[in-house]
């Protein structure tokens, strides 16, 4: 039985979501981080502003995922893309506008009540700015992981740094992530002869 491709956001989705939510320095980070470290909702929202900054407010560059918040208490290092640095300085800037709590152990990600965001409120909030970047089909916020996986495998077409990056414990769950996407195979088709 041949394994299904997981759904996955194509590139100009991924630059049209960046580029609606980018007035939100939360959502914007949030979907950034998501894309950038195939990080899991519930880990992303567990996340604590010591977790992504320094005491001194400087963005890591390599962060340490708490065992209580990963996925099968599975703790591990997770590497930060240069990408991320200038929207993780801005989003400190935010929080000390907005008046959020910067103690290492305060949520990263906040409601507006200032208590850490739930994953139904991350949810409902990337339906939103799917609606907003004009997405013709919904996705549901794990198909960020699954894209974050895909660009790490499609661009290195390795299955054990893609396996390391997506923290699975067997490069069998991996496996799916080297199936073509949609546009790989409509661009294939687009080129044969008949």
């Amino acid at each position: 039985m041949p394994y299904l491709s997981p759904p996955t956001l194509t590139r100009p989705e991924q630059d049209a979501l960046l580029q609606a939510s980018s007035p939100n320095p939360r959502d914007h980070l949030l979907f950034s981080l998501a894309l950038g470290t195939g990080l899991r909702l519930s880990e992303i929202t567990g996340l604590n502003v010591g977790d992504l900054f320094t005491p001194a407010g400087q963005p890591r560059s390599r962060m340490r995922l708490r065992r209580e918040i990963a996925k099968g208490g599975r703790a591990g290092d997770v590497f930060l893309p240069d990408a991320l640095m200038p929207k993780l300085v801005r989003f400190w800037s935010f929080k000390v506008r907005s008046g959020e709590s910067l103690k290492a152990d305060a949520p990263l990600f906040c409601n507006q009540s200032g208590a850490r965001i739930s994953n139904r409120r991350v949810q409902i909030a990337f339906r939103t700015w799917q609606e907003r970047a004009g997405f013709d089909r919904y996705y549901s916020v794990h198909a960020l992981r699954h894209t974050a996986v895909t660009n790490v495998y499609r661009a290195s077409r390795d299955l054990f740094l893609a396996q390391r990056f997506a923290r699975h414990a067997s490069p069998l769950t991996t496996v799916i992530y080297t199936n073509p996407s949609d546009e790989e195979l409509f661009q294939g088709i687009k080129r044969m002869s008949c």
